[in-house]
């Protein structure tokens, strides 16, 4: 594999940048003048490819979905049909089909699981040729119903992971290879870009790390001075006005398209999520009975492509959209230890907080439900003394600022743990996890 290949796949994976900046100095080489070579060796050098015996404690991809492997094991020794390959059980398209045909050999239709109005009865599998025992076929039906319902539930996490990525990096999973090797600086600011946007979050209340630092700015740089960057492509992962106008009008309304319509299908979850969880709005601190999981990667996600969609709106020229509907971001659910943490250090509770709870819920504003435009959100955030320009409610988020490079750090449940061996340790016996420690891990 290439490394252009391999930062190409680093956009589906949670590579640590320090070894995506190794393959950015591999795959550039002579082409980096020796100051921009000084400022990707930051980072570099703290890649696990410059170091004998080097270990990170941290996962290298996002945590994928659980397919059917067990459960097709199970209907291929009870039906004539042998069972998917393992590799084929974690795609939901693929076990559909495989649900669908062998639910014929029992005459069921698929998505018609109730057990008690769905089944066939004796006279019903008599006509239909089944030679079975009602105890045989409530065996057989029962299995597939709850393989469809795996399934759903397979559908959703892969949604769950779409988000995430999408929260972290934008539209740079949904790139396509043609598009992403189009031009090789295009490339690598994009993939470290990314692996910056991926880092996991930190147990802080000072902030955590910006992605675009010090080696995004290099990269970025030779970007800009570049006759054949491939701006389209690096849209989909930094949309920033001085990104933005160097596409066309077409360019900029495909991806306002579908910005929105990612808007509009993260509504509709968010909405379920709210009404099953009974989030309390005033504080957004996680309490039980809270699904945060499942709300923050949606938050996450609807930050993201908000930030994206209005930074979209303001370089086609369509501010007074804004005018009309502007739904205004979602607050994540934060842990009580850190908030405690927060006030104990004599802060307070985030001004945002306070604008996100009187503004009308972004999903009812989508939906028609509820009116929310700039002006209010202006006046809400003036009221608590909240800039909404630099703040990003209603303009693109502000992007000059750039960071200092970090090495990232080794984290057990957002802690940070120096050594990675020890992180490994600790993770394992549940250290900082809010559970139990497994004292088996201790001996």
């Amino acid at each position: 594999m290439s490394n252009m290949e391999k930062l190409f796949q680093s956009l589906h994976q949670r590579k640590r940048p320090e070894d995506i900046a190794q393959l950015i100095v591999e795959q550039l080489g002579d082409q980096l003048s020796g100051k921009q070579k000084a400022v990707l060796q930051q980072a570099a050098q703290g890649s696990l490819k410059q170091h004998f015996l080097a270990y990170t404690s941290m996962l290298e991809d996002f945590a994928r979905p659980v397919g059917l492997v067990r459960q097709a094991a199970v209907a291929g020794q009870l039906f004539a049909t042998p069972p998917l390959a393992a590799d084929q059980c974690d795609d939901p398209t693929l076990v559909e089909d495989y649900i669908r045909q062998v639910s014929q050999q029992i005459r069921k239709d698929f998505g018609r699981n109730d057990f008690q109005t769905h089944r066939l009865n004796h006279g019903a599998r008599k006509v239909a040729g089944l030679d079975l025992s009602r105890r045989r076929y409530n065996k057989l039906f029962r299995i597939l119903t709850r393989m469809e319902a795996k399934l759903q539930t397979l559908i959703c996490e892969w949604k769950k992971l779409e988000w995430t990525q999408m929260g972290k990096s934008g539209f740079s999973s949904k790139l396509s290879w043609e598009s992403f090797a189009a031009d090789e600086n295009s490339a690598c600011f994009i993939a470290y870009y990314a692996a910056r946007c991926n880092l996991r979050s930190e147990f802080t209340i000072a902030g955590q790390q910006k992605p675009y630092d010090e080696i995004a700015d290099m990269l970025f740089s030779r970007c800009r001075e570049s006759a054949t960057t491939n701006w389209w492509a690096i849209a989909h992962a930094y949309p920033t006005q001085d990104v933005l106008v160097h596409l066309s009008d077409e360019q900029k309304g495909d991806l306002l398209g579908k910005w929105f319509t990612v808007l509009q299908e993260i509504a509709g979850l968010l909405e379920e999520t709210w009404g099953k969880s009974h989030i309390r709005r005033e504080t957004m601190v996680v309490r039980p009975g809270n699904d945060s999981s499942t709300w923050n990667i949606l938050a996450g996600a609807w930050n993201r492509a908000r930030d994206h969609w209005v930074a979209l709106v303001y370089a086609l020229g369509m501010e007074e959209i804004l005018e009309k509907i502007c739904p205004g971001k979602v607050l994540r659910l934060m842990a009580a230890d850190v908030v405690a943490w927060h006030y104990r250090s004599g802060g307070k509770l985030d001004t945002n907080t306070e604008v996100w709870k009187e503004l009308p819920l972004p999903w009812e504003v989508l939906s028609g439900t509820a009116t929310c435009t700039r002006q209010m959100v202006e006046d809400v955030c003036r009221k608590h003394g909240l800039d909404s320009e630099q703040s990003g409610w209603t303009t693109p988020r502000p992007r000059k600022a750039v960071a200092q490079f970090r090495p990232t750090p080794e984290l057990v449940h957002g802690v940070t743990v120096e050594n990675p061996y020890l992180a490994t340790f600790l993770r394992k016996a549940g250290f900082f996890s809010g559970k139990q420690i497994k004292l088996s891990h201790l001996h």
